[in-house]
């Protein structure tokens, strides 16, 4: 490089300016976030349930093992907060069993989707071509596969347990993780820092982890939140079918299915508590996700 090229070359960004440029942009965030305050709700939400299931039972003292039909379908009183169910389990403490189970399940069937769909969607984005007209043609094929029918299969051959449930759920949930990422990594690998990263001579996995993972990692963030309202819905599902977590475990879908024919003989215990325990851990989930995605796009930012 003579003189002259030297002389008119753009001078390099300061990695500390593109440090503060960018811890910068996640305070904003962070402060279009916390002034929403259906957002602080749904945290706080959230925050309660998960105490609840797994800080809960260290206070609260229950056996959720054996049975004793002795104080079957007892009405809330003392010693039962909440009565006992039709096993002579404390519903209160069986809440809490079931809150373990459904939310252990939500949040690593949202990691699992949430890997497998951020690589796949940055690997198809950043190649383009072929490759990714292949890649996103499997995705299509895999969205037209009946997604509960395969998960019932799969659970029955294997049987269910937290670990499977997880596994199962992540590995059909991850398609819509992939195409999110992929569009945004479709208008980022046009940016003039990835095309000096590349003059600079970064593969392409490192442009994946340091460059294009990094700045879509905001529609990511959003995304999580909403798979795991949709694995907590879909191990509901599966329980209410009858293909939940087996005895003597239990997740809030089991528990709903197990007594919402209770509700007709008047005992309302059984159901209303454990209803109300999912509808409000899915619509907090739902109302952070909405507030993550205000808090990171720009243009719905108040201004």
């Amino acid at each position: 490089m003579t003189q002259m090229d030297l002389m008119t070359a753009p001078a390099a960004p300061p990695e500390g300016g593109d440090l503060m440029v960018l811890q910068s942009g996640w305070r904003l965030a962070v402060r279009e976030f916390l002034a929403n305050r259906l957002a602080v709700v749904g945290v706080g939400a959230l925050l309660f349930f998960v105490l609840f299931s797994f800080f809960g039972p260290l206070v609260y003292h229950t056996d959720q093992t054996n049975t004793n039909i002795l104080f079957t379908d007892q009405p809330p009183g003392a010693g039962h907060p909440l009565g006992t169910d039709d096993l002579g389990f404390d519903v209160l403490g069986r809440l809490m069993k079931g809150g373990q189970a459904s939310l252990e399940i939500g949040f690593l069937a949202a990691a699992i989707a949430t890997v497998i769909g951020t690589l796949w969607g940055a690997i198809a984005g950043l190649v383009g071509g072929i490759l990714d007209a292949f890649m996103m043609r499997i995705v299509d094929v895999l969205l037209s596969i009946p997604f509960l029918f395969i998960v019932l299969i799969v659970s029955i051959k294997y049987g269910a347990s937290v670990l499977t449930l997880s596994a199962i759920l992540g590995v059909f949930s991850w398609l819509t993780s992939a195409r999110l990422v992929r569009g945004e990594v479709l208008t980022l690998r046009v940016r003039d820092f990835v095309a000096a990263a590349k003059v600079m001579g970064a593969t392409q996995m490192r442009l994946i982890y340091r460059h294009l993972i990094p700045n879509a990692l905001g529609v990511v963030i959003v995304n999580i939140t909403f798979e795991i309202a949709n694995a907590i819905l879909a191990v509901a599902a599966l329980g209410f079918l009858g293909f939940g977590i087996q005895f003597p475990q239990t997740d809030w879908g089991t528990q709903v299915s197990n007594s919402v024919t209770e509700v007709l003989n008047g005992y309302w215990w059984l159901v209303y508590p454990v209803s109300i325990c999912l509808v409000a851990t899915v619509m907090a989930c739902n109302l952070v996700g909405d507030a993550l995605r205000d808090a990171f796009d720009v243009r719905l930012r108040r201004r």
